[in-house]
């Protein structure tokens, strides 16, 4: 571990020590003063130069106080001339606020993370965001497509590009080149139902309930793949794009054909035709590019019979397997933090004409 000093905000100093005491470093002495005017004055009481600062100030009630005091302990550490600041921030109260959902409202989320990088953060260390469907605010694009392919950079064995991905998720179903960590090339892609898609409304025809895919996996678990045949979309076509609308169909006509077949083997059929597509469209990727590595990454990926089936193919194609993580398979914060280390950061006021969407481009 390098030179760190460790100081803590008013906001939760117990957080801090407690950090402090697993790490065994010192938590370093602050000094607080409020002026009769009702300002703030902040002094780090410990030397900080060419120190690695970290900063314990979760914004929590009261939010404003303990945010005008973490810019001010920022100021000072950067007027000490410390090599780094990081601000550890367990609770971002502003994310809440970052949602466009009503016209000229403040987005006080973006707002305070620009008063943070211009107090004098380098990093931000948060977990809860009290809100699930909050963006980004911290002036880097990350798309969450590029985030589950960047789930493989993470430790404890980070992949090195090149390589060939398939990303299949509830959303999007992609092949494609990653030539290194910045961003991949998409060669193929769904022409219709994402591969999660096709899993999601399976389960619902099934009467699984939406979404349900990892239902559906349990059940077909139970029930024979061979017991109906599905059709493979995109077979014998040229490229490596994919389709499993036509797949949804054929299931909707053999429940209506035979309303008493069992549900685990359709189930399992089902489950048996989307994984053959995948591995197919993939395989013959690999084998026309010449890949000698495979990865396979999104919500599908923490399929157990596409985790196997791709393992089994690699195998026989003679290529590296890479999987991530099962819980790393779903939208996950270090996948996106994981990212962001690789992308390019937009200065004011570059940021305020993006939108956030996911791309293939």
């Amino acid at each position: 571990m390098g030179d760190i000093a460790i100081f803590s905000g008013s906001a939760h100093p117990e957080l801090a020590a407690e950090i402090c005491a697993q790490l065994q470093v010192p938590l370093y002495p602050s000094r607080v003063e409020r002026f009769a005017s009702d300002c703030l004055e902040v002094q780090l009481l410990e030397n900080c130069r060419e120190r690695d600062v970290f900063i314990v100030q979760p914004l929590c009630a009261p939010v404003q106080e303990n945010l005008v005091e973490l810019l001010l302990m920022l100021d000072a550490a950067r007027g000490a001339s410390a090599a780094r600041r990081t601000v550890v921030m367990p609770f971002y109260a502003y994310a809440r606020s970052d949602k466009k959902d009503r016209p000229r409202v403040s987005l006080g989320g973006r707002l305070v993370a620009d008063l943070l990088a211009t107090a004098g953060a380098d990093r931000i260390l948060t977990m809860t965001l009290h809100a699930p469907q909050v963006h980004g605010f911290f002036s880097v694009p990350v798309d969450h497509l590029h985030g589950h392919v960047a789930a493989l950079y993470l430790k404890p064995e980070p992949l090195d590009p090149p390589f060939l991905a398939l990303l299949a998720s509830g959303g999007h179903t992609m092949i494609l080149e990653v030539d290194d960590r910045r961003g991949y090339r998409c060669i193929g892609q769904t022409l219709d139902d994402a591969a999660g898609e096709a899993f999601d409304k399976g389960a619902r025809l099934l009467g699984l309930g939406y979404p349900g895919g990892a239902q559906l996996e349990r059940l077909a678990a139970e029930g024979d793949p061979d017991a109906h045949v599905f059709p493979t979309g995109m077979r014998g076509k040229p490229g490596y794009d994919l389709s499993f609308s036509g797949l949804k169909t054929a299931l909707r006509y053999a429940i209506a054909r035979d309303p008493d077949a069992p549900r685990a083997d359709l189930a399992a059929s089902y489950q048996a035709a989307i994984v053959r597509s995948l591995v197919e469209r993939t395989a013959a990727a690999v084998a026309d590019t010449g890949a000698s590595t495979l990865a396979v990454v999104g919500g599908v990926a923490r399929n157990g019979a596409v985790r196997d089936a791709f393992a089994r193919r690699c195998d026989e194609l003679g290529v590296a397997l890479a999987l991530v993580a099962p819980e790393l398979c779903s939208d996950n914060a270090a996948m996106i933090a994981s990212a962001a280390r690789f992308t390019d950061p937009l200065a004011f006021p570059t940021y305020l004409r993006r939108d956030a969407y996911a791309t293939a481009s």
